[in-house]
């Protein structure tokens, strides 16, 4: 081999004849080949054992163990099982032939041999002999690549059902707050209402009487949205639809109870998560309720769009509006707030008296 040439292949020549080994080593060694030369089957065995060649060119007639027993061997060793075996012999019988790629050849040359046909046939199996190791070696990535991803996946997934079970906590904890304070505030009024009943009682009767029914009205309404909070806090605000056609039912309950028929735009196509989805339908449904409560609006416009990078809602209406800065925390929006902030999203609130109010929620999509 020259000196300055890298080795084309290392190869392993079994063969009992010296002068077939010395030919057959000088041919390849000149074409740029690594080779190693034995002349019996048992040195072949350990040779190939001790370090696995590219290739092996083995004879067949040989003293104490032939070459079909040598290739049976080769075949059962882990190690050398997937190097290929080429076969080259004087015996040229067809049962010989069929015998030779039973055992596990991946050719057969018959002597005497001509130096090109010898070539070509080494330098198909050994491409060959690399490209299923590369395709072996592949086919080991791709499944580390599917195990780990599939790895991922999982973890993915729990972290989202994490992130799912810390928003509903979050959800509930936000809804006994409110349960919280509007009762308070109801029963205090309701107090009140009921001390200046007693007051009036004897003297002025009518008057206590309205009084009375103010406050039996009031508790109703207490009640009420005690009973709708409490409903809120135990089910699923979506209740297993899709958060277009909640949106949707929502919109029809407060045409029905308004008479006002929403202006809808919503586009949904880029799904986000559902810890999103329950923040957008939560922020719509206080929305509504304080327009059906308060705003006395004749028009409500309600658009959700959906990018690759977030999800823009808006809510707006032409009603009595009211000054934001002495509201930071009435007509819930303290809680709309803190939901939007929890997904790292931002909340404006622009209103004024008698100049209707828009509300904005903007949401990142977050890639876990």
């Amino acid at each position: 081999m020259n000196s300055g040439q890298s080795s084309r292949g290392d190869i392993l020549i079994v063969d009992d004849t010296p002068d077939n080994l010395h030919l057959l080593s000088a041919m390849l060694t000149e074409q740029g080949y690594e080779v190693r030369a034995v002349t019996n089957g048992a040195t072949a065995l350990m040779g190939a054992q001790a370090q696995a060649p590219d290739l092996i060119l083995l004879d067949i007639i040989m003293p104490g163990m032939d070459g079909y027993e040598v290739c049976q061997k080769l075949k059962a060793n882990p190690l050398t099982q997937d190097t290929p075996v080429i076969f080259i012999s004087a015996i040229n019988e067809a049962a010989d032939i069929v015998k030779a790629f039973s055992v596990g050849g991946v050719d057969y040359i018959t002597k005497p041999f001509k130096e090109a046909e010898v070539f070509a046939r080494i330098r198909t199996h050994l491409s060959l002999h690399r490209m299923q190791v590369q395709l072996e070696a592949q086919n080991t990535r791709l499944q580390q690549a599917e195990t780990e991803l599939r790895r991922a996946l999982e973890q993915e997934q729990r972290l989202n059902q994490r992130i799912e079970e810390m928003t509903a906590l979050e959800e509930r904890h936000r809804i006994a707050r409110d349960i919280h304070d509007s009762l308070g505030h109801a029963l205090v009024a309701l107090n009140i209402q009921m001390e200046t009943t007693l007051t009036l009682w004897k003297e002025v009767p009518d008057k206590a009487y309205d009084f009375l029914v103010e406050a039996k009205q009031s508790g109703s309404a207490a009640l009420q949205a005690v009973r709708k909070s409490v409903s809120d806090l135990r089910t699923d605000p979506l209740q297993g639809q899709l958060l277009e056609q909640a949106l949707t039912t929502l919109t029809q309950e407060f045409q029905q109870t308004t008479g006002i028929r929403p202006e809808r735009q919503i586009d949904l196509s880029m799904p986000f998560s559902n810890s999103v989805n329950t923040v957008v339908y939560r922020i719509v449904q206080e929305g509504l309720t304080n327009i059906c409560k308060y705003a006395e609006a004749s028009s409500v416009r309600l658009n959700i769009q959906t990018t690759p990078a977030e999800l823009l809602l808006t809510l707006q209406d032409n009603g009595n509006g009211f000054c934001v800065k002495e509201s930071q925390t009435g007509f819930g929006l303290q809680g709309m707030r803190e939901r939007v902030t929890a997904l790292g999203g931002q909340l404006e609130i622009d209103s004024q008296p008698g100049a209707g109010c828009r509300i904005t929620a903007r949401f990142p999509r977050v890639n876990t």
